[in-house]
């Protein structure tokens, strides 16, 4: 076990009315700087070992063969690529060094692969190409700017993918020719600040399947002819906006598939044709709940598809031709995510993980029909250190009323609780998930589990208007001005927790990243009377200024969500309901993480947060870590933060020293 120590000690003098002493120290070879957080006692690490040393596993595609399969996992303090043989097989480390690996891609009929790496988490993705079986790592881009979102024609010999180096703000598309060894030309310009990345190669090459997001409601699909065709909309529009995500060709070339939510329902697959006259058809699928994923073959006679189910991820198989679907069999309950066809068409591999297993790679086998299976067999088997993972608590899926609004009704907001054992009533923590529209779900988590047996307290993730899984409507009730309505929702599920007879009201803390940082930070504002404690991860403080200083290529997106700064009104809307703006209200003791690589939230969020709160005399421990972006990316910065959280939630939830 490796003991985390201080490096050096300052004392700093912080200006201003109710200054402070700031003790500040440096750990991880000085990467991650300490302001005001107590020393980890020795004997927390081995306490809390078990729960930090649990290792999951990604499934990320096929070798050419279609015998084997490259997995993503933790090696050290960063994850890396392997390969597995065989079920239970043992793994072939593939890539090495200090930064983890992003995006993978196989190249089809080759044993090479694309993949992505940042540095520091700045999330200015590079490109490279491995070589999987002499390990050769050769680059395809470089400098400081973005490329990532990557398709391979059919013949893979050309690479599209999109990046920002033209001007450092649009995401332009490009296209490199890998057998020829040329130079990346650019294929699409773009200047509208929207996301726009290549999805797929028509058979023949002549076409390009281009994807265009402008916000989680809004996202079209177009068609390009190469190389110099004009952009042709399939799907999507400006008066009504829906989401349309684009999944790829048919195998006559002749149509797309995609999944949309064009008739104001749950997203569905829909079939768009190229002639412009055969109108778009549409198939509700999965009882009509959200399908979160569909793939597609290489040949294009298979299909498959995922529904998020009460959030409980449901496997259907897809027959392309004949426009039809059946759900696969003998599924365990649990999340789904990766699916990826072996390149001969007769396998599916996945990422399978559920409250109380941790994410590991299955392949399903495949009948002769495009919606025959036979059996489903687990690949790998992550480490747990030791945890009786089926002793793990499982939450209860719970709706509390929320007020609404626009009218005199109630909303039902949705959330996920776990209890501990025994009769309570227990302290609470709630989690709010960033986004804003993401979605919590059950998965595996270990970081829970700690808290629930370590802590024992309760944990209610809610999700909050704006979150996805629940229909198009309710992701838009917190856009613009209506952004103060999902804090509401956190004062509405305080008034729940104090009607249960199990859960104390007296002590509740909350913990939000990234947007979920905000709104721990909002409701500390709001709420400092009814909670104890807050974390916040990364979380905007100010959103004129989150906007004004969030990396050039998501500024558009993002004032589509919360507003345009630029506007007076609206600027005056967000400073007024910013929490830099009234940390005066801030009554309880905060917890501030932050990476200063993070281009998303930039660090200085973090900052003025912190010294608007010392200069008001409050409780601020603040971590930040300089070889970090929008996360802990490395092991052992992870782990520390996770036993800093866990003292001050001891000592400001739990009341103890």
């Amino acid at each position: 076990m490796r003991f985390y120590i201080s490096c050096m000690l300052l004392v700093l003098l912080v200006p201003g009315a109710g200054a402070t002493e700031v003790q500040r120290r440096t750990a991880n070879d000085g990467q991650l700087i300490l302001e005001d957080i107590p020393e980890i006692p020795r004997s927390l690490p081995h306490t809390l070992a078990r729960y930090q040393d649990i290792h999951t596993t990604h499934l990320v595609g096929w070798s050419k063969d279609s015998k084997q399969i490259f997995i993503r996992t933790q090696t050290g303090d960063v994850t890396q690529l392997h390969r597995v043989e065989k079920p239970r097989g043992d793994r072939h480390q593939l890539t090495f060094g200090e930064e983890p690996v992003g995006e993978v891609l196989l190249q089809p009929g080759s044993d090479l692969m694309a993949l992505t790496r940042d540095e520091g988490g700045d999330e200015f993705d590079q490109i490279f190409l491995l070589d999987t079986q002499n390990g050769q790592l050769t680059p395809l881009s470089e400098g400081q700017d973005l490329n990532n979102r990557m398709a391979w024609d059919r013949q893979g010999r050309r690479l599209a993918y999109r990046s920002t180096r033209r001007n450092g703000r649009s995401s332009d598309i490009w296209v490199q020719d890998i057998e020829a060894g040329t130079p990346a030309t650019i294929l699409l310009k773009t200047d509208d600040g929207a996301l726009w990345k290549p999805i797929d190669f028509s058979r023949d090459g002549k076409k390009l399947l281009i994807q265009q997001f402008l916000s989680v409601i809004d996202s079209r699909i177009y068609i390009k002819d190469l190389p110099d065709g004009e952009l042709q909309l399939l799907a999507g529009d400006a008066e009504n906006p829906s989401s349309n995500i684009a999944t790829g060709f048919s195998s006559d070339d002749t149509s797309v598939l995609f999944v949309t939510n064009q008739r104001n329902g749950a997203a569905e697959l829909a079939k768009t044709y190229l002639d412009g006259v055969t109108a778009t058809a549409f198939i509700s699928a999965a009882s009509f709940w959200d399908i979160t994923q569909f793939v597609l073959s290489q040949d294009r006679s298979r299909g498959a598809f995922i529904s998020n189910e009460a959030g409980i991820s449901k496997l259907y198989l897809f027959d392309p031709d004949r426009f039809t679907y059946k759900a696969a069999r003998r599924m365990p309950d649990g999340l789904i995510s990766g699916l990826v066809f072996s390149p001969d068409g007769r396998k599916l591999g996945m990422t399978l993980n559920s409250a109380r297993n941790p994410n590991d790679a299955f392949v399903l086998t495949l009948g002769r029909k495009p919606l025959s299976s036979g059996k489903l067999r687990r690949w790998t088997y992550s480490e747990v250190e030791g945890l009786e993972t089926r002793k793990f608590v499982k939450p209860v899926q719970i709706t509390y009323p929320s007020p609404s609004e626009e009218t005199d009704t109630v909303i039902p907001t949705p959330a996920f609780v776990y209890l501990p054992r025994g009769r309570g009533p227990f302290p609470v923590i709630i989690h709010v998930h960033g986004g804003p529209e993401n979605q919590f779900r059950p998965r595996f988590n270990p970081k829970f589990q700690m808290w629930i047996d370590q802590l024992g307290v309760a944990i209610i993730a809610p999700n909050i208007r704006g979150s996805l899984g629940y229909g198009s409507r309710y992701i838009t009730l917190d856009d613009g001005y209506r952004r103060e309505a999902a804090i509401k929702d956190i004062g509405a599920l305080l008034d729940w927790i104090g009607e249960q007879k199990q859960l104390d009201e007296d002590r509740v803390a909350i913990v939000g990243a990234s947007y979920g940082g905000y709104v721990a930070l909002a409701s500390a504002v709001h709420y400092s009377d009814r909670l104890r404690a807050a974390v916040d991860r990364f979380g905007i403080s100010n959103f004129v200024t989150f906007l004004e200083n969030t990396q050039d290529y998501r500024r558009e997106m993002r004032r589509l969500e919360y507003g345009d700064e630029r506007d007076p009104e609206m600027r005056a809307f967000l400073q007024r309901i910013s929490p830099l703006n009234n940390v005066e209200r801030i009554k309880i003791p905060l917890f501030v993480q932050q990476g200063r690589n993070d281009p998303i939230v930039p660090t200085s969020e973090s900052d003025q947060l912190v010294k608007a709160l010392r200069e008001q005399g409050q409780t601020v421990w603040y971590m930040n870590a300089l070889n970090e972006g929008h996360n802990y990316a490395r092991k052992e910065n992870r782990d520390l933060f996770q036993q800093a959280t866990f003292l001050f939630l001891q000592k400001y939830l739990l009341g103890k020293e």
